[in-house]
C-alpha cells in the first residue's frame, strides 16, 4: 500500500512540476520556434502519467514521462532566455534550455525505438543505442561549453561560459550536428521498420497507431510550411502523437485504426485529385483560351463530378489493398471454391474456410457441422489456429447457417478485426459460399454413410465367409481326411493319393479364403478390438515390428477400421518398397483423437500417387475429418494421422 501511495505521490509531483514549467514558460511570451517543446512536454507527460496510472510498471510510460519532462525543462529555459530584458539569471536558465537538445533527441529516439513495450526489438540494438548516446553526449557537451546553438535559438542572454576555441567548436559542430542528427533519424526509422516487419497481432496494430499519428503530423507540418510558411500547424499536432501512442499502449479502441487509415487514404487521395482536376481545367484551359470566367468553373465542376465516383472506387480498391491486403472478388471466391470441389477430398473443408477468409479479409474462419444444438468444429483458417473443441449451440455463435435442400448441415463463423464488421456485400458473399458449403457437407455426410455401410457390409461378408463357406470347406476337408484313411486301410493307394491331393488343394483354398476374409474386415478387430488387430498385423509382417498400443477402450467401428487400414498399408509399403530393417508402430488415444503412426528406417521415396493405396487411405481419413501426413526421405518413411473419436 505504501509503495502504491509513493508511486501516486511521485506521479503527482512530476505532473505538477511539468505543469508549472510549461505554464510558467507560456506566461513569458509567444515564441513560435519554441512552441513545439511546450506542446510535447504537456502531451507526453500527461500521456505517460496516465499510462503509468493504469499500468505502473510500463517502461514505455516512463520513457514518455522522461521525454515530456525534458521538453518542459527546455521549454521553460528557452522561454526565460528569450524574454526581452534580459531577466535575472537568463544566461544560465536559457543555457539549460539549449545544450541538452542532442541528448533529448536520443531520449526521443529510445522512446520511439522501444514503442510500444518500452523495450528494444532485440539485444542487437543495445550497441546501437550506446553509439547514439555517445553521439548525443558529445554534441551536448560541445553545446554546453560553446554557444554553437545560440545562433538558431535567438536567446537574448549570452552564453554563460567564455572558453577559448569557439571557432573550432563551431566548425566541428557545423559538421557533426547534421551528420549526428541524420544518424539518429535513420536509426529510429530503421528500428521502427524492423519492428513493424516482426510485429504480429496487437503489437502490429499499436505500431500502426503510432506511425499513422506521426505521418499525419508530418503531413500537416509540410502543408503548413508550403502554404503558410509556418510550422505552427505541424506543432499544434504534436499532442496527437502522444494521444495516439497512449491509446495504442493501453489498447483502447485499438483495432479501429485500420478503418481510420483506410478512410484517411481515400479522403486524402480524393482531395488531391479533385483539387488537381479543378486547377488543371480552370488554370490550364483558362490560360489557353485567355479567360477564367464562370463557364470554365462550371466545366471544371462538371468534369470533377463525372470523374469523381469512378475515381473514388478505384482509390478505394487501392486503399483496401494497402490496408487489408489483397482480397478475392466474389467471382474469384466462387471460382476458387469450385476448384476445391474438384480437388481430392482431404482439402474440401479447409478449402471452404480459406475461400471465405480470402473473400472478406477475415482474421479467422471456422466451419462447424452437426445439429444446431451440438455443433462441432471440423476446420479452421488459418491452419495454425487450434480447432475449437467441444460442442456449441448455434444460438451461442455469431454464425451463418449452412443448409442444403432445406436441411441444416452446419455453420460458418467469420471473425474480422474489431471495428471492421462485415459489409452488406460481404454478408451476401458469405451466404453464397455457405450455400456451396452446404453441398460439400451433404456430400461429406453421404460419404461417411457410405464408408459406414461399406464397413458393415465387409463385416457381414467376413462373418458369412467365416461362419458359412469357410466352415463347410473345413468340414469337407475333414471328411476327405477320413476317405484317405479308409482308402489306405483298404489298400486303394491310388484313391488315397488322389483324395490326399484334393484335400491339400481344399486346405489351400480355405487358407486363401481366410486371408480374403481378413482383408475385407478382420474378425479379430471386430471381436477383440484394435490392440489385438494391430498385434495380428505385426505378427504377420515379414519385417520386425516394434508395436506400442495404448487405447484402453473400444472405439467407434469406423475409427478402429480406419486405424487398422493405416497400420496395414504402412506395414505393407515398408515390406514391399522401403528396404527397411525395422518398423515402429504407435497407436495411442489422446484428447485430440486416435493417433496412429507407422515409421520405418528404409530409403524413403513414398508419395501419394493417383490410384495408390495411400491416396485411398487419405480419402478415407478425410471423410472422418482426419489427415494423413507422409514424411518420406533418406532417413525413412513416417505415416501419421489423428482420427477424431467423438
Amino acid at each position: 500500500m505504501d509503495v502504491a501511495r509513493d508511486g501516486t505521490l511521485g506521479r503527482a509531483a512530476v505532473g505538477a512540476a511539468t505543469a508549472v514549467l510549461v505554464a510558467g514558460g507560456a506566461a513569458l511570451g509567444w515564441h513560435v520556434g519554441n512552441l513545439h517543446n511546450g506542446l510535447i512536454a504537456a502531451a507526453f507527460t500527461a500521456v505517460g502519467l496516465f499510462v503509468l496510472r493504469r499500468s505502473p510498471r510500463n517502461p514505455e510510460g516512463r520513457l514518455f514521462v522522461a521525454t515530456g519532462v525534458a521538453h518542459a525543462v527546455m521549454y521553460a529555459g528557452r522561454q526565460y532566455g528569450l524574454h526581452p530584458g534580459p531577466l535575472p539569471g537568463a544566461s544560465w536558465v536559457g543555457w539549460c534550455g539549449v545544450w541538452p537538445l542532442p541528448l533529448v533527441l536520443v531520449l526521443i529516439g529510445v522512446t520511439v525505438m522501444g514503442f510500444p513495450t518500452g523495450r528494444l526489438p532485440s539485444r542487437a540494438w543495445r550497441p546501437v543505442v550506446g553509439v547514439l548516446g555517445a553521439v548525443g553526449l558529445v554534441l551536448s557537451a560541445v553545446s554546453a561549453l560553446w554557444p554553437v546553438e545560440y545562433g538558431r535559438t535567438g536567446l537574448v542572454a549570452a552564453h554563460p561560459l567564455h572558453l577559448p576555441g569557439a571557432a573550432a567548436a563551431e566548425a566541428f559542430y557545423g559538421v557533426a550536428r547534421p551528420v549526428g542528427y541524420l544518424l539518429l533519424q535513420l536509426t529510429w526509422v530503421a528500428c521502427v521498420v524492423v519492428r513493424m516487419r516482426q510485429a504480429r497481432g496487437d503489437e502490429a496494430r499499436q505500431l500502426r497507431w503510432f506511425v499513422y499519428a506521426v505521418t499525419v503530423s508530418a503531413a500537416v507540418m509540410l502543408v503548413g510550411l508550403a502554404v503558410w510558411r509556418s510550422p505552427v500547424p505541424g506543432a499544434l499536432t504534436a499532442p496527437l502523437i502522444g494521444a495516439a501512442a497512449g491509446a495504442a499502449i493501453l489498447k483502447y479502441r485499438l483495432y479501429d485504426i485500420d478503418p481510420v487509415i483506410n478512410r484517411s487514404l481515400v479522403f486524402g487521395a480524393m482531395a488531391v485529385a479533385v483539387t488537381a482536376g479543378y486547377a488543371v481545367v480552370v488554370t490550364g484551359v483558362g490560360r489557353l483560351v485567355d479567360g477564367h470566367g464562370t463557364l470554365l468553373s462550371l466545366v471544371a465542376t462538371g468534369v470533377v463530378a463525372v470523374a469523381f465516383e469512378p475515381l473514388r472506387r478505384r482509390v478505394q480498391r487501392v486503399a483496401d489493398r494497402l490496408v487489408y491486403g489483397r482480397r478475392a472478388t466474389p467471382y474469384e471466391a466462387l471460382a476458387r471454391l469450385s476448384a476445391h470441389l474438384t480437388a481430392p477430398a482431404g482439402g474440401l473443408l479447409d478449402g471452404i474456410c480459406t475461400t471465405v477468409a480470402d473473400a472478406v479479409g477475415a482474421r479467422e474462419v471456422v466451419l462447424w457441422t452437426g445439429p444446431p444444438d451440438a455443433l462441432r468444429a471440423v476446420s479452421v483458417w488459418p491452419a495454425a489456429s487450434p480447432v475449437p473443441d467441444g460442442a456449441r449451440r448455434l444460438e451461442d455463435l455469431v454464425a451463418v447457417p449452412v443448409r442444403h435442400d432445406g436441411g441444416f448441415r452446419g455453420a460458418l463463423t467469420v471473425t474480422k478485426a474489431p471495428g471492421e464488421p462485415l459489409s452488406a456485400a460481404e454478408q451476401r458473399l458469405v451466404g453464397d459460399l455457405a450455400a456451396q458449403a452446404g453441398l460439400v457437407l451433404e456430400l461429406r455426410a453421404t460419404a461417411q454413410r457410405l464408408v459406414a455401410a461399406g464397413d458393415a457390409a465387409r463385416r457381414r461378408l467376413e462373418r458369412d465367409l467365416h461362419d458359412g463357406a469357410q466352415q463347410r470347406l473345413v468340414t469337407v476337408a475333414m471328411e476327405l481326411g477320413g476317405v484317405v484313411r479308409s482308402a489306405t486301410a483298404a489298400g486303394a493307394d491310388d484313391v488315397a493319393a488322389q483324395a490326399s491331393a484334393v484335400r491339400e488343394q481344399l486346405l489351400e483354398a480355405t487358407a486363401e479364403l481366410r486371408e480374403m476374409a481378413r482383408g475385407l474386415h478382420p474378425a479379430v478387430l471386430t471381436q477383440d478390438g484394435l490392440e489385438a488387430a494391430a498385434g495380428f498385423l505385426a505378427d504377420r509382417s515379414p519385417l520386425p515390428v516394434r508395436l506400442t498400443v495404448s487405447v484402453g477402450r473400444r472405439l467407434p467401428a469406423e475409427a478402429e477400421a480406419t486405424a487398422y487400414f493405416v497400420v496395414s498399408e504402412g506395414l505393407t509399403n515398408a515390406a514391399k518398397h522401403s528396404g527397411a530393417t525395422v518398423v515402429s508402430v504407435t497407436v495411442s488415444l489422446t484428447a485430440a483423437g486416435l493417433v496412429v503412426e507407422v515409421a520405418d528406417d528404409g530409403t524413403g521415396g513414398a508419395a501419394v500417387r493417383p490410384g495408390s493405396g495411400l491416396e485411398g487411405l487419405m480419402d478415407r481419413l478425410a471423410i472422418l475429418d482426419a489427415r494423413l501426413t507422409v514424411d518420406s526421405g533418406p532417413a525413412g518413411t513416417r505415416l501419421r494421422t489423428v482420427i477424431p473419436c467423438t
